[in-house]
C-alpha cells in the first residue's frame, strides 16, 4: 500500500484514494509502554528537543515532518508498528491545545486513541478526552491526579506516568518558548487539513506478515534513536542557512565518523563521542562570543551558536569544520598528542624533556580525553578540566593554522595555565581564549592579559636565558615538568652559571619523599627560607609528609619573584651544597643539620630555629604552617597539621617535652585549638598540674587541690622553679642577648622534660 502525507487529525479523515479509512488508533499489545515521558537524562533531552520543534511549528515557525509511521488497518483501527511514541505525543499535544483553545470535543475523531497494552492506559485516554484542562493551573499532572475520575491504581502504570510527565513538559515548554501562546491560532495551525504544520507519511501495510513478524523486522535495532541521532537531524536543519550544510551531512556519517571510530569506548558506536566533542566546540564558540548561557542542553545552545539567527554563525560553522578536518585520520590524532605530550615525569624511564606534561591528565591524548569525558558548564571535572580544554584549544589552533614554534609555545601555554588554575573560571574563559590565541598563533606574550602576571614575568626571563644559552633547555624543561613546580620556576635564579647544577640537585633533593623531614631541617639550618603569604599572619614552611606535596608547591610557586627572595636564596645555597656533595641527599641534609646545630650550641644561640632543626617532631605538622604571637616566630608557636586554627594542632615545644619526658598517658596528649594567643597547657592527669611554654621559659599551674601541693613545691625547689605573686610559678631558662633579642643558652626542651618527669615521679 502506498504511503501518503497526513497529520494526526488528517489520518482520521476519510480518504479512499490513498488508503483505507482510519476511525481509531490503537497501540497494539506487542508494543512497549510509552517511553517519551520517562525521567532519565537522555529521554528528557530527547523529549525537550522534540517538544521544542513541535511547539515552534504550531507557534508560527517552520513546519515539522516526522518521517514515516507504519502500521496495519483492521476494521478501521490503525495499529502502529513504528510510530507509537510520536503518535502518543501528538495525541497528548492535541488534547492540551484543544483544552487551552476550548475546542475539546469528546466525540472528535482524533480522540479515538487507545492502548491495547494495558486496560488502565486505555481507560485513562478515554477519561482524559472527556475532561478539558482548565486555565491557570500550575501543572497538568497535579490537576489530573486530583480529579475524581483518576483512579489510584493508575499510579503504578508506567504509560500513564509517562503521559503525565509529557503533559507537564508540554505545559512547561509552552511557558518557556511561547509566553504569548495563542491556543486558538495554534489549534487552527495544528488541524489545518491543507497545510499541516506537523505532518508524517502514513504507510498502511499489506496483510502479508503477522504483526509480530513485522514488529521484529522493523525494530531490529533493538533500541530507540539515540540523543545524538535526534541532535544530528535537528542540527542539519539549524545550519541549513550555510553553504556547508550538505557537506556536514556527508562528513558526519563519513570521514568524521571514521575519525572518531577508534575511540568508541567499547560500545562500537561513537554517538556519545560526537556529542561531547561538539559540546566542547560549542562552548568554545560561546566563550569566543562571551555569550551568556541560560540552559545547558546542547541542542538549543548549538542552534544559538551555529543557527542562522547568529550574525557570527558562519565563523562558528567554519571553526566546527576546521576542528574536525584538521585531523587527517585517527592515527594523526594519536601521533600528534604522543609527539607533543607525555604523562611521564622527570626521573621516570619514559620521560622525554622534549614533550610537555599535561598536569592533571592521566593521558597524553587530550582529544580522546575530551570525547570521553567533556562536560559543558562544569568548572570542576578532573577527568577533563578547563585547563585541559585550554590546552586542547591550543593544539587545535596549531593544527588549523599550522603555527610556528609549536613545541615551545604549547609549553609556555601549559605553564601559564598551571600557574593560573585558581583564575580559570567560566567568567574568565573569553579573555583566556584570547590569550591562548596570542600565545599559539601570534607567539606574542606582551599581548597576554588574563593569565598570571607573575608567570608571564617568569616566561620572559626563561626565554631570555634560553636565547643566550639554548643548551639549558633540557634542564629547564625537566624543572618545569616537575610535579611540585608545575611550570613555575620563581624559586630559581635564571643564572646560566649554576642553573643546570641546581636543577639536577633539586630533582635529587625531592626524589625521595621519605627524606623530606631531613630536607626541612637542612633548609632551616641553611637559613630563614620560610615565608609569610600575602595577608597571612602565619608562616609557610615545607613539610615532611609525602602525602602533602602541594605544601611544597605552595611554598615554592605561589608568590611573586619578589616574595620568594628568601626562598630562592636559601634553596639555592642548599642545592649548591648538594650538587658539590659526595653524599646522597639524605646524608647531605643530615651533615648540614649537624654542622649548624654544633655551631649554635658552641656559641649558645638556641633560638626557635635551633629547636625546630634539632627535633624532627617539631617539624611534623603536615601543612607546614606555623603561627606565632603577633605574627612573629619565637618560642610560643602553633604547628598546624591542617590549614586552620579551629582544627587540632600542636605546640611544638610542648609536644617534644611530652615525648622526651616519657610520661606517656600520665599527661594529657597535648592537642590544642584556637588562636595563637590562647594559653596552651600540658596537663598531668592525676593532679591537674600543668606547664606552658613562654618566651622566658615555662609557667606552671599548681595542683587543683591542697593535698599534693607539698609534693609540687618540693619538685619546684629541686628544679629552680620560682613562685611569684598571685600563685604564679615559673621555670626561667638561661638566656643571652643576641642583636637585641633574648635567646636560650641552654636547651629548654631538656629542662622542661626533666621537670615534667620529676612531677610525675612525685605522684603528681
Amino acid at each position: 500500500m502506498k504511503g501518503y502525507l497526513t497529520s494526526y487529525v488528517g489520518m482520521f479523515a476519510e480518504n479512499p484514494q490513498v488508503g483505507p479509512a482510519v476511525t481509531r488508533t490503537e497501540i497494539p499489545l506487542i508494543q512497549r509502554d510509552y517511553a517519551q515521558g520517562r525521567l532519565s537524562e537522555d529521554v528528557s533531552e530527547i523529549r525537550t528537543t522534540f517538544l521544542e520543534a513541535l511547539l515552534l511549528a504550531i507557534g508560527g515557525g517552520e513546519p515539522v515532518g516526522l518521517d514515516f509511521v507504519y502500521g496495519k488497518v483492521e476494521a478501521g483501527t490503525f495499529k502502529p508498528l513504528d510510530g507509537q511514541q510520536r503518535l502518543t505525543t501528538l495525541f497528548l499535544l492535541h488534547w492540551y491545545v484543544a483544552s487551552r483553545a476550548e475546542t475539546l470535543e469528546t466525540n472528535a475523531d482524533w480522540t479515538c486513541f487507545s492502548y491495547a497494552t494495558r486496560a488502565s492506559a486505555r481507560r485513562f485516554c478515554e477519561r482524559l478526552c472527556e475532561h478539558a484542562l482548565p486555565e491557570s493551573i500550575a501543572q497538568p499532572s497535579e490537576w489530573i491526579v486530583d480529579q475524581p475520575w483518576y483512579l489510584y491504581v493508575w499510579r503504578d502504570d508506567p504509560t500513564i506516568n509517562s503521559m503525565l510527565v509529557m503533559l507537564d513538559s508540554i505545559h512547561a515548554e509552552v511557558l518557556r518558548l511561547r509566553p504569548d501562546f495563542e491556543p486558538v491560532e495554534a489549534w487552527e495551525r495544528l488541524t489545518d487539513s491543507d497545510s499541516p504544520v506537523i505532518s508524517f507519511y502514513l504507510l498502511p501495510l499489506d496483510d502479508m506478515d503477522s504483526d509480530e513478524d513485522l514488529y521484529i523486522k522493523m525494530n531490529s535495532r533493538g533500541k530507540p534513536l539515540t540523543p545524538f541521532e535526534h541532535f544530528k537531524a535537528r542540527f542539519e536543519q539549524d545550519i541549513a542557512h550555510s553553504a556547508r550544510a550538505s557537506e556536514f551531512a556527508h562528513k558526519i556519517d563519513g570521514t568524521w565518523s571514521d575519525l572518531l571510530w577508534p575511540m568508541h569506548g567499547g560500545d562500537f558506536i561513537v554517538d556519545d563521542e560526537f556529542m561531547r566533542y561538539i559540546d566542547y566546540l560549542t562552548e568554545l564558540c560561546e566563550f569566543r562570543e562571551d555569550r551568556e548561557v541560560a540552559e545547558w542542553r546542547l541542542g538549543p545552545r548549538a542552534r544559538d551558536i551555529f543557527g542562522g539567527g547568529n550574525a557570527r554563525a558562519a565563523e562558528h560553522v567554519d571553526f566546527l569544520f576546521d576542528a574536525f578536518d584538521c585531523w587527517g585520520t585517527s592515527d594523526d590524532i594519536v601521533s600528534t598528542f604522543n609527539d607533543t605530550f607525555s604523562v611521564a615525569l622527570p626521573g621516570g624511564a619514559d620521560y622525554d624533556s622534549s614533550k610537555v606534561v599535561p598536569f592533571g591528565s592521566t593521558t597524553a591524548n587530550l582529544f580522546e580525553s575530551c570525547v570521553h569525558h567533556y562536560r559543558s558548564g562544569v568548572d570542576k571535572n578532573p577527568a577533563f578540566s578547563r585547563p585541559h580544554g585550554l590546552l586542547l584549544y591550543g593544539v587545535l589552533l596549531h593544527r588549523i593554522g599550522d603555527t610556528a614554534d609549536f613545541g615551545r609555545r604549547i609549553r609556555v601555554l601549559r605553564n601559564l595555565i598551571a600557574a593560573s588554575e585558581d583564575e580559570i573560571r567560566r567568567s574568565a574563559m573569553p579573555a583566556l581564549l584570547a590569550d591562548v590565541e596570542q600565545i599559539i598563533v601570534e607567539g606574542n606574550l606582551d599581548a597576554v592579559a588574563k593569565f598570571s602576571t607573575n608567570q608571564l614575568i617568569d616566561e620572559k626571563l626563561k626565554q631570555a636565558m634560553l636565547d643566550e644559552n639554548p643548551g639549558l633547555s633540557s634542564a629547564l624543561f625537566r624543572l618545569e615538568d616537575h610535579s611540585i613546580l608545575r611550570g613555575t620556576l620563581s624559586a630559581f635564579e635564571f643564572d646560566p652559571t649554576f642553573f643546570a647544577s641546581r636543577a639536577r640537585a633539586f630533582e635529587a633533593a625531592f626524589a625521595a619523599p621519605r627524606e623530606w623531614t631531613k630536607l626541612t631541617g637542612a633548609l632551616l639550618a641553611t637559613g630563614d627560607y620560610q615565608r609569610q603569604p600575602r595577608r597571612w599572619t602565619a608562616w609557610q614552611f615545607g613539610t615532611g609528609s609525602p602525602r602533602h606535596e602541594s605544601v611544597w608547591r605552595s611554598l615554592l610557586t605561589n608568590a611573586t619573584r619578589e616574595g620568594l627572595v628568601d626562598v630562592r636564596r636559601v634553596l639555592g645555597e642548599l642545592l649548591d651544597g648538594l650538587a658539590a656533595s659526595e653524599h646522597e641527599p639524605g646524608g647531605h641534609f643530615v651533615d648540614v643539620t649537624a654542622t649548624w646545630l654544633e655551631e649554635c650550641e658552641r656559641v649558645g644561640n638556641l633560638d626557635w630555629r635551633y629547636y625546630l632543626v634539632k627535633y624532627p617532631l617539631m617539624r611534623s605538622g603536615e601543612s607546614g604552617i606555623y603561627y606565632g604571637v603577633d605574627g612573629q616566630l619565637g618560642y610560643m608557636l602553633c604547628m598546624l597539621h591542617k590549614t586552620q586554627r579551629n582544627s587540632l594542632y600542636r605546640d611544638p615545644i610542648l609536644l617534644e617535652v611530652w615525648r622526651q619526658s616519657q610520661v606517656g598517658d600520665r599527661a594529657k596528649n597535648p592537642w590544642f585549638t584556637g588562636y595563637e594567643t590562647k594559653e596552651r597547657w600540658l596537663s598531668l592527669v592525676n593532679s591537674g598540674v600543668a606547664l606552658r611554654c613562654v618566651d622566658t621559659g615555662y609557667e606552671l599551674r599548681a595542683p587543683d587541690s591542697e593535698g599534693p601541693f607539698a609534693s609540687f613545691e618540693g619538685v619546684c625547689r629541686q628544679h629552680g622553679v620560682k613562685r611569684h605573686d598571685a600563685g604564679v610559678f615559673s621555670l626561667e631558662i638561661d638566656q643571652r642577648d643576641r642583636n637585641g633579642v633574648l635567646v636560650d643558652s641552654v636547651d629548654r626542651v631538656t629542662k622542661g622534660a626533666e621537670l615534667l618527669r620529676a612531677l610525675v615521679e612525685a605522684g603528681l
